[in-house]
C-alpha cells in the first residue's frame, strides 16, 4: 500500500481516464434547464390529468409540487447519511422537526419584540439554524461512538425522545398532539396566504437546489472521498491515518441541517407542524424513498422523493373514489390501501430493479455499450 495515497484513490478507479468536456458539462446544463423550467411551471398552463390536482398554476397543485420537492430536499439529506457516509440512522425525521417546530417556536418568542418584522423573521431562521447545528452535533457525537445496529438504535432513541418532548407540550410550546400553527405576525407578507402559494413554491425550489448542491459539493470533497472509503473499508482509512470518525461527524451534522432547512420550509408552505414529522416511521418513509430513487445516484433522491409523494396523495384520492368502491371486494380491499400499493411498489423496485428508478436508464445503457477490458489481461496482445 502505497503511503502517498489520498482519499481519492480509496474511493475511485485510478485507471479511469477523465471524462470528455461534453460529458462533464452536459449533465450540468441539463440540470440548469430543468431547474430554469420548473421555475417557470407557476406560470405556465399544463395539465396532466390523474397526477396533478389541476393546472400547474393552479394553488392546489403548485402546493403538492412544493411539499414534493420539500420531501426529495429531506430525501437528499438522508442520502448523504445513508449513500456517502454508510450510516443507518432511524432518528433523522428528528432534524426535519426540529426545523419546523424550531422556527414556530422562535416566531412565537420573538412576537413581542419591536424590531422590524425582516430581522425577525431572519433572526428566527438564524435561531433554529444553530439550534438544529448544535443538535444535529450532539446527537452525532454520541451515536458515532458506536457503529452499525448499535447507531441505529441510538439515533431511534433519539427521534423517540424528541416525539415525546413535542406530544408532552412543555410549555405550551409545541402545540402537542393538536400541532404547532405558524405565527405569521413577522412572516413577511408575501410567504403568507394560498393567493403567495407560487412564492412558496420558489422557496421549496430553492431549498432543494441548495440541498443538491451542498450534496454534490460534499460528497467531491476530501471529507466524501473519506466517508466513502470509511464505508467501505473503515480500517483501511485508519491505517493510512485518517480519522472516519471526525468525518462520518461533519457528514451527519451536515445532512442535520439540511433536513432542519428543508423543515423550516415545510413549516411555511403547511402553515402549522404536526408530531408525525418527528416520528421513526417517518425516518423509514425517507429510507424507503431512496431505496426507490436509487441509493447509488444523488438525483435518485429526487426522483424518489417526486415519485412517492405524488404517489401517496394521488392514491389517497383514488382510494375514496367511486370507481374504486364499485369494484369486487378482492380488488376493492388492496387498492383502498395507499400503502399496500405504495409496498407493492417498493418490492418490485428492489427485487427487479436493485439500482433504483434512476439506475434503470444506467443499467439499460450497459447492456446496450459492448463489454471492454481494461488493462492488461488474458486477451491482451504482447507488447
Amino acid at each position: 500500500m502505497s503511503a502517498f495515497m489520498t482519499p481519492q484513490t480509496l474511493a475511485t478507479d485510478e485507471g479511469t481516464p477523465p471524462p470528455s468536456p461534453l460529458k462533464k458539462w452536459l449533465p450540468v446544463a441539463l440540470g440548469v434547464v430543468l431547474v430554469v423550467f420548473t421555475a417557470m411551471l407557476p406560470l405556465l398552463n399544463i395539465s396532466v390529468p390523474g397526477v396533478f390536482p389541476g393546472p400547474t398554476y393552479t394553488p392546489g397543485t403548485l402546493q403538492l409540487l412544493a411539499y414534493a420537492m420539500l420531501i426529495s430536499a429531506l430525501a437528499l439529506s438522508y442520502r448523504i447519511i445513508f449513500g456517502v457516509g454508510g450510516m443507518l440512522s432511524f432518528g433523522h425525521a428528528l432534524f426535519f422537526a426540529a426545523g419546523a417546530y424550531g422556527l414556530g417556536i422562535a416566531l412565537e418568542m420573538l412576537a413581542p419584540a419591536t424590531l422590524p418584522s425582516s430581522v425577525i423573521f431572519f433572526a428566527a431562521l438564524l435561531i433554529t439554524l444553530v439550534f438544529a447545528f448544535v443538535l444535529a452535533t450532539v446527537t452525532g457525537a454520541l451515536a458515532l461512538r458506536v457503529g452499525g445496529i448499535s447507531f441505529a438504535m441510538v439515533t431511534l432513541a433519539f427521534a423517540q425522545a424528541g416525539s415525546v418532548v413535542i406530544r408532552r407540550n412543555p410549555g405550551r410550546t409545541t402545540g402537542g398532539d393538536e400541532g404547532l400553527a405558524l405565527d405569521i405576525t413577522h412572516v413577511p407578507d408575501a410567504l403568507v396566504g394560498v393567493v403567495n402559494t407560487r412564492n412558496l413554491f420558489w422557496v421549496a425550489l430553492l431549498i432543494l437546489v441548495i440541498a443538491y448542491l451542498v450534496a454534490l459539493w460534499l460528497e467531491k470533497s476530501r471529507a466524501g472521498h473519506v466517508a466513502a472509503a470509511g464505508r467501505e473499508n473503515e480500517l483501511r482509512v485508519r491505517v493510512l491515518g485518517l480519522r472516519p470518525y471526525l468525518v462520518k461527524l461533519l457528514v451527519f451534522t451536515v445532512a442535520g441541517v439540511l433536513a432542519a432547512i428543508s423543515g423550516m420550509g415545510y413549516l411555511l408552505l403547511q402553515s402549522t407542524a404536526s408530531p408525525r414529522v418527528a416520528t421513526a416511521d417517518f425516518t423509514l418513509t425517507l429510507l424507503v424513498i431512496v431505496v426507490l430513487g436509487g441509493v447509488g445516484m444523488r438525483w435518485g433522491a429526487i426522483v424518489g422523493g417526486m415519485i412517492y409523494t405524488l404517489l401517496d396523495q394521488r392514491l389517497t384520492a383514488l382510494a375514496g373514489s367511486n370507481a374504486v368502491n364499485s369494484l369486487p371486494g378482492f380488488l376493492r380491499v388492496p387498492l383502498s390501501e395507499p400503502l399496500f400499493i405504495l409496498g407493492t411498489l417498493f418490492i418490485l423496485v428492489v427485487m427487479f430493479f436493485p439500482g433504483g428508478i434512476a439506475g434503470i436508464g444506467k443499467r439499460l445503457s450497459d447492456r446496450k455499450r459492448p463489454a471492454t477490458t481494461g488493462g492488461k489481461g488474458a486477451h491482451d496482445e504482447p507488447a
